[in-house]
């Protein structure tokens, strides 16, 4: 099997991506999505012209390209352009495409409780991970990523270490999931990695997570379309529903604007029936105003 060469180009965008601080999974992401640009181009990317940007635009809406995949490379290329390149005037010839933002998927409390109650063994690993993953809202890469050490029993908190953005964060930890923990710790006893995979040097996959997933959502017959990252979901609009103020799920989820956390208030329903409608205040005027008329 024979190496890939690396070229100046490429070598001097990993450089300028990592004085960024973008994470190993966004470099592979972005340099894959140049690299597909080269390939259309069928030379340098660095010798593009307007036209061959609106050409490259064109080509991916022909071929029914995602509005997610096209936005990624876009943003593939306004870097590489505007940062490695030094030709910031290039970004005005790349547009996004808009796109309906659609409302997230959310389990209740009662399918959380039987999804979790199903998960696949033998033992407790998956229970445990499935139930990290609603009890601190983390993302499948953050579960995965847990050690042994990032639980603090004594503060009763859970240490993500550079999540998404390579930032780190701190989580509660519920008294019910730290018993739930340690039952899986005195059974499977895990050094290093909180779940390991196989090998044990190695974590457990994002997709053998998302496998016990499914295989427990079958199980108890939950028919919405529902991936691992629901119980994400799920656990913000839970707080959301209890009174949990919008800026503390915000820093809980590690978002980086309040916006991405506020979509969580059109699908918290309980929060949504719960609110008064303006229309009771026009009814006790009504009522109020008949009163002083028949006197």
């Amino acid at each position: 099997m024979t190496e890939e060469r690396t070229t100046p180009l490429r070598e001097r965008m990993i450089k300028d991506m990592r004085i960024h601080g973008m994470g190993d999974k966004a470099q592979k992401a972005r340099i894959r999505a140049v690299k597909g640009f080269a390939g259309f181009l069928k030379r340098s990317p660095d010798t593009a012209a307007p036209d061959d940007l609106r050409a490259y635009q064109l080509h991916m809406t022909d071929t029914g390209v995602t509005p997610t995949t096209y936005n990624a490379r876009i943003m593939a290329l306004r870097f590489l352009f505007g940062k490695t390149c030094r030709r910031e005037d290039m970004k005005k010839y790349m547009q996004f495409r808009t796109q309906p933002r659609k409302l997230p998927t959310v389990l209740s409390v009662e399918d959380v409780s039987e999804l979790l109650a199903a998960a696949p063994g033998p033992g407790l690993k998956y229970r445990a991970a499935l139930s990290i993953s609603h009890g601190g809202g983390l993302r499948a890469s953050e579960v995965c990523n847990l050690k042994v050490s990032d639980i603090d029993s004594d503060r009763i908190l859970i240490h993500v270490d550079e999540g998404k953005g390579r930032k780190d964060r701190k989580l509660m930890l519920s008294p019910a999931l730290l018993d739930l923990l340690r039952e899986y710790w005195v059974e499977a006893r895990p050094e290093g990695w909180l779940f390991p995979g196989k090998p044990k040097i190695n974590p457990v996959t994002s997709r053998q997570l998302g496998r016990a997933f499914n295989s427990a959502k079958h199980l108890v017959g939950i028919s919405k379309s529902a991936t691992l990252h629901t119980l994400r979901h799920s656990f913000a609009t839970h707080l959301l529903e209890a009174g949990t103020d919008v800026r503390v799920i915000q820093v809980l989820l590690g978002h980086a604007k309040l916006t991405t956390t506020a979509q969580y208030t059109k699908v918290a329903t309980k929060t949504i029936r719960n609110t008064v409608s303006p229309f009771e205040a026009l009814k006790t005027l009504h009522r109020h105003s008949l009163r002083q008329g028949s006197r």
